[in-house]
């Protein structure tokens, strides 16, 4: 095979193969040799068919085999022979003049992955906010658990007062006095000042009495989840079913033993780690961002285009489906398209830092285990039933780059665990409120080539959206959880949740913010494309494909 080198400008290659007509015919015999004792022919015994029958009946497709493993061969030692690292899977044609019995002469081009500068990774200093548990914030928790396990005593002799339960039954009518979809519902418990509903819905329930029937009017709010709905006045037909106030909520042995658990001291513990665990991760978080700015600040090299180009049609994709989702679509997507450049150097950030932790994984031994491999695909299979598990997990098994897609974000919290081992790191003990502060700060966004202000980084207003594109999402806090889910202790909050379903009068629920980018794995902030490549895996080191050659039959 000839090898000629026809671009080398940068990061982009590109080479003339010539693989002789000798070569391919040599690859046919030998093709011929290994199939001819399964071929049977009318005549001959199994086994016993003449080669040159076999090349006869099977000549043309085993041509086109052999052509194909010569061109995938001449690729593999191609990137062998120049220690080549695609950073994509490189382009290979074939000329178009081929005809069988000729030399066969093919183009590959591919951009490399580039040379990355030893890190300086002895000089990271870190600071480390660390927030204590404060005992009024656990029982600010217990408050909240008591409360939602409070019992409701029948009080069908008085009217109705803030604070009180008040099932209803109810018909949401227009102004024009027509009932609207998803309006109309029954035994909807109302605790009166939870602020759960629209505005003036249970303001105007005080006062109320057992059996009594009123019309509410109302207004729905202008950003209302229904459209049709938003900024409308309404009316709501009541029926008073039931009215109920609030037993005591105590914080004692009783509410722990409801929760399913031993003891208050028990529970207190399990609030107490759950709080801790929120705010190691928004410590994590702050440590991490900071890191990923010292490395992208420190190292500003060239990265193959193709790779940010990936990456910023993955962000743009996601971003994209997220503006579907918005209240006016098209005003989402305008606003994106202003802000497409920047996006696109989040991606090459995304980019050059991926390829900086990878170097840093490899030069330092870090890596995935097949035990932590399975362990990924066992959880992300979970999401499908049946035997789609299973067609799940052989996929994985099979494609190179879903599995990089798994394992990239474990890989890169590896490589970060181990940097902020090697890190000088100072311990500042902050506020939760500090902490966040900090994590939202605009101080700057660090590209690797300068710093950019985070709002001018991203559509004003959409700050969630812009976390997701960059990779990089704060730990949200967690509302209250029960241990332990009891069936008797759901109170109103679960009656509500179930009423909601029904009727328009709750109030819309706050937006939640963007799935990250790599929604389908973890929040990273570099590129599980770039990680996957610089990793040395079968995405990097040879097309994941067989080349398909034209004019000839190509099988994978």
């Amino acid at each position: 095979m000839q090898t000629v080198e026809t671009l080398n400008e940068g990061l982009k290659r590109a080479y003339t193969l010539t693989i002789t007509a000798k070569d391919i015919d040599a690859k046919v015999d030998a093709e011929v040799k290994r199939v001819a004792p399964q071929v049977k022919m009318p005549g001959f015994r199994p086994g016993k068919v003449p080669a040159n029958l076999v090349r006869k009946m099977h000549g043309e497709s085993l041509a086109a085999d052999a052509l194909n493993t010569a061109i995938q061969q001449g690729v593999q030692q191609l990137l062998a022979d120049n220690a080549l690292r695609p950073a994509m899977q490189p382009s290979v044609a074939l000329n178009d003049d081929y005809a069988p019995g000729k030399d066969a002469e093919v183009t590959v081009e591919m951009e490399v992955l580039p040379a990355v500068p030893a890190p300086a990774i002895e000089s990271l200093k870190l600071e480390r906010l660390t927030v204590p548990v404060a005992d009024d914030l656990i029982d600010e928790q217990l408050q909240k658990f008591a409360d939602q396990s409070k019992k409701w005593d029948d009080a069908d002799d008085k009217a109705a007062e803030m604070g009180d339960l008040v099932t209803v039954d109810f018909v949401g009518k227009t102004a024009d006095g027509v009932a609207f979809d998803g309006g109309t519902g029954t035994d909807m418990g109302v605790e009166l000042g939870s602020g759960r509903l629209i505005p003036g819905f249970e303001e105007q329930l005080v006062g109320v009495t057992l059996g009594e029937e009123k019309t509410l009017n109302v207004t729905f709010p202008e950003d209302y989840g229904a459209k049709e709905l938003a900024g409308q006045p309404a009316t709501f037909d009541i029926t008073v079913k039931k009215i109920q106030v609030a037993g005591e909520s105590k914080i004692d042995e009783d509410l722990a033993k409801n929760l399913g658990l031993e003891s208050l001291e028990q529970l207190r513990g399990l609030i107490k780690g759950q709080i801790e665990q929120e705010h190691n991760g928004l410590t994590r978080t702050h440590m991490k961002r900071k890191l990923l700015d010292q490395l992208a600040e420190g190292h500003d090299f060239e990265v193959p285009p193709s790779m940010v180009e990936a990456e910023f049609a993955q962000i743009w994709q996601q971003l994209e489906h997220e503006a579907t989702h918005e209240e006016d679509p098209a005003a989402a997507l305008a606003e994106m398209e202003s802000e497409r450049e920047d996006y696109r150097k989040i991606a090459e950030r995304r980019v050059r830092l991926g390829l900086l932790l990878s170097e840093i994984g490899q030069a330092n031994g870090v890596e995935v285990s097949q035990q932590e491999m399975n362990r990924l695909i066992a959880q992300a299979a979970q999401q499908y039933r049946g035997e789609d598990q299973q067609r799940f997990i052989q996929y994985v098994q099979q494609e190179p780059m879903a599995a990089a897609q798994l394992r990239a974000p474990l890989y890169e919290d590896k490589v970060v665990d181990f940097l902020f081992e090697k890190a000088d790191v100072t311990d500042r003990e902050a506020t939760r409120e500090e902490l966040e502060a900090a994590i939202e700060s605009e101080d700057g966004f660090a590209t690797g080539t300068h710093t950019h202000d985070h709002d001018n980084h991203k559509p004003k207003g959409k700050k969630a959206k812009a976390d997701a594109a960059e990779g990089e999402a704060k730990p949200k806090k967690a509302a209250a959880k029960k241990p332990v889910a009891k069936d008797d202790n759901a109170g109103v909050e679960a009656e509500e949740a179930s009423a909601g379903e029904e009727t328009p009068a709750k109030k819309p629920r706050a937006k939640k913010a963007a799935a990250p980018v790599d929604a389908e794995t973890a929040v990273t902030e570099s590129s599980p494309v770039a990680a996957e490549a610089a990793e040395g895996t079968e995405a990097a080191d040879a097309p994941a494909k067989k080349p398909r050659a034209k004019k000839a039959k190509s099988e994978a």
